[in-house]
């Protein structure tokens, strides 16, 4: 139980302080994405995407107020019944939406247009804390671990028939928040590692992988495995991993060419060579690439980036606003944007740990996660390291759906937070 308390005192405002730098500084490079210095348009003009995120950030301080206000136990008690209403919404939306560029994952509300898959990760954050926060639940065992799965896996599912693979994609950060309640360390490695060679089949020949992998388990066998436990079921093991790793080998190419449809085949290829299609599929990363590079150590200056002046980089103010920071404000301003981001996920991880609540730390950790996660795709995509699966930059790309879904997720930890002290 907990009594009242003055929520000035409880929140921390180290955090908040480093939300709205982040805000501000999206605002001020949402502008400059859309500047035209023949034809100058006031910032706060309603005309343009500068002017109508402004309205978005008004709106997000009116959502932070209700969250603040709301009785934090309200987001652990009503977690099930939100996860409930948004699956439906979900399937909802590929009926409703509108067709946007392939994708049928926006709803229209009257001039604005809403993304329910932005929320949902919101939503599947505080139905997974729950979850795992319930008394008896083991995410080490396999029937808890598969509900928990199931809960994660169905919002991407769903998202996927709405043909929107990136947000889909992000619902992978959630493998962050399993491995800290436990999950064996065994699975997130079997992950990454395969990830690993589907990348590396992307650049060398598979003989040469195939032979690295021999080479890994040979190296395992004689430096890291004592003599008592150089057994014959050790050596099944180390076959077994072979035989693992050359099948998924081989099988990528099936994968890239049956599995993946022409356009994300395309993204892969881009990724491997940017310069195979630089007019067509490979124009968004060619130009990042070039605007980002163009800024120096210093930046050309505010409202002074040619890219962006000529509209070089499609999606500038979205998917792509790090290419506005890097060409204006270089690689400085560029390493002080990074820089807060990890200053802010350090502050979360530091309050997730501090936490009594069970539910409030697991749900800190998912908020993390899933900023980490948008954080090294968007940025890892603008500099050619990650394919273009158009998510956006939390907190500083153009859009409402994400802005507010990016609020709600970190406040509604910060109102938990802000109880952590007040508990008797």
């Amino acid at each position: 139980m907990a009594r009242d308390i003055d929520i000035r005192e409880g929140i921390d405002w180290t955090t908040i302080w480093l939300y709205i730098a982040l805000v501000f500084f999206g605002w001020l490079n949402i502008y400059a994405a859309v500047y035209n210095p023949e034809n100058p348009i006031e910032i706060i003009s309603l005309s343009h995407n500068a002017g109508r995120q402004l309205i978005f950030i008004g709106t997000s301080f009116f959502l932070i107020l209700i969250v603040l206000f709301i009785d934090y136990k309200f987001y652990d008690s009503f977690a099930y019944i939100f996860y409930g209403f948004i699956i439906l919404v979900l399937i909802a939306t590929i009926f409703l939406a509108t067709e946007i560029k392939g994708s049928k994952s926006w709803i229209k509300i009257g001039t604005f247009s809403l993304q329910p898959a932005e929320i949902s990760k919101v939503i599947t954050a505080l139905a997974l804390s729950r979850f795992l926060s319930t008394q008896n639940v083991n995410i080490t065992r396999f029937k808890d671990a598969l509900v928990a799965a199931v809960i994660v896996l169905l919002p991407p599912i769903i998202i996927i028939l709405q043909k929107e693979t990136g947000s889909a994609l992000t619902f992978a950060a959630f493998i962050a928040v399993f491995y800290r309640e436990g999950l064996p360390g065994i699975y997130p490695a079997l992950g990454i590692s395969l990830a690993i060679l589907f990348v590396l089949t992307l650049f060398f020949s598979k003989l040469y992988i195939i032979l690295g992998i021999a080479v890994l388990c040979g190296l395992f066998w004689y430096f890291f495995l004592k003599r008592y436990e150089r057994t014959t079921q050790n050596i099944f093991r180390l076959v077994a991993v072979f035989a693992i790793g050359s099948i998924f080998v081989f099988s990528t190419d099936f994968f890239i060419t049956k599995v993946l449809k022409p356009h994300q085949q395309k993204r892969i290829q881009i990724l491997v060579n940017p310069d195979s299609d630089p007019l067509g599929d490979g124009w968004n990363v060619t130009q990042s690439r070039i605007a980002i590079s163009s800024g120096g150590l210093f930046g050309k200056g505010y409202l002074q980036g040619t890219q962006t002046k000529f509209d070089f980089v499609p999606e500038q103010s979205t998917d792509f606003i790090f290419c506005t920071v890097g060409e204006e404000w270089g690689f400085l301003g560029s390493l002080i944007v990074i820089l807060i981001f990890a200053a802010l996920l350090n502050r979360i991880i530091n309050l997730a740990e501090k936490q009594r609540s069970k539910f409030a730390r697991i749900y800190g950790y998912c908020v993390a996660s899933i900023l980490f996660f948008h954080l090294l795709v968007n940025i890892g995509m603008t500099i050619g390291l990650m394919p273009v699966i158009g998510i956006p930059l939390p907190f500083l790309s153009y859009g409402g759906s994400s802005l507010w879904s990016f609020t709600i997720l970190l406040f509604i930890f910060l109102k938990l937070d802000a109880h952590r002290s007040y508990r008797v």
